[in-house]
């Protein structure tokens, strides 16, 4: 079937409020022009799951009021430091955290890939982050004697969000070397995507293609959002836009800089273009 493009307001009308919503690190490819649509639509009580970390994209989120819990191992903006809003919806408990580690969501979510209810994952036996999470178990090795190993519940997200560089007319999507979006979109009930073009050539006939390309089974819908993970860096197509970032970093200290940004954002229409 033809591909029906879509666009990013749809898509974020899409994702219902306590979604359980699966992101990707900054360097993957982040849909901010979705982000910008359900901050525009006052999504609610999300759940989002940072696969394996998030930066602007969830402390804007959180900022917002979009976001009542946050799964992920880290919310940083680099050099910029850790998220302002993020930070202080852990002060004052506005925001609930499943503190995790990378390998251990990388782990869950290959168990929602595999469609198993758990996986065993060893390096977390000592760490202070078992403490947080009651819901991580740590069992003898069936197969062992004192062998203690942990077993976590698989990541199934509601929605898969990312930024792709292109589609096909048939729906699907390259995604170059970020492993990490097929496996996103292979356990989520749903995946969307913003991608830079869509293109004539069908990108699963060739096999310098095929394989770093999320087949359209996987995905059901996309939208083309030219320059959509500004101010984000995209791959080789945009660098980061160090100066917007650095002024987000700076205003969203304090709640009133945070709505003066907001905004901005949302009231600037050229801004995605910038």
């Amino acid at each position: 079937m033809p591909l029906q493009s879509s666009s990013a307001e749809r898509l974020a009308a899409s994702i219902p409020d306590g979604a359980r919503l699966a992101i990707p690190k900054t360097a993957a490819g982040v849909s901010m022009a979705v982000t910008r649509e359900l901050v525009h639509r006052a999504a609610r009580d999300l759940h989002l799951i940072g696969i394996p970390t998030s930066g602007l994209q969830a402390d804007i989120l959180i900022g917002a009021g979009c976001v009542s819990l946050i799964e992920t191992s880290a919310v940083s903006l680099g050099e910029f430091g850790t998220g302002p809003r993020f930070a202080a919806a852990v002060r004052t408990g506005a925001v609930k955290v499943l503190d995790a580690t990378c390998p251990a969501i990388y782990a869950a979510l290959q168990a929602g890939v595999k469609g198993i209810p758990f996986i065993p994952l060893r390096g977390l036996i000592g760490t202070d982050v078992l403490t947080q999470r009651a819901d991580w178990k740590v069992i003898d090795n069936p197969f062992g004697q004192d062998d203690p190993i942990v077993l976590l519940p698989a990541i199934r997200p509601d929605v898969a969000l990312f930024h792709a560089a292109r589609a096909d007319r048939s729906g699907n999507v390259y995604v170059g070397r970020e492993r990490e979006l097929m496996m996103m979109a292979q356990a989520a009930l749903r995946t969307l995507v913003t991608v830079e073009e869509i293109v004539d050539e069908d990108l699963m006939a060739d096999d310098s293609s095929a394989a770093a390309t999320i087949a359209a089974l996987y995905v059901d819908e996309i939208a083309v959002a030219p320059r959509g993970a500004w101010p984000l860096a995209f791959l080789d197509r945009y660098a980061l836009d160090a100066r917007a970032l650095g002024e987000y970093a700076a205003l969203a200290r304090t709640e009133a800089g945070f709505r003066s940004f907001l905004d901005s954002w949302l009231g600037n229409e050229k801004g995605r273009a910038a």
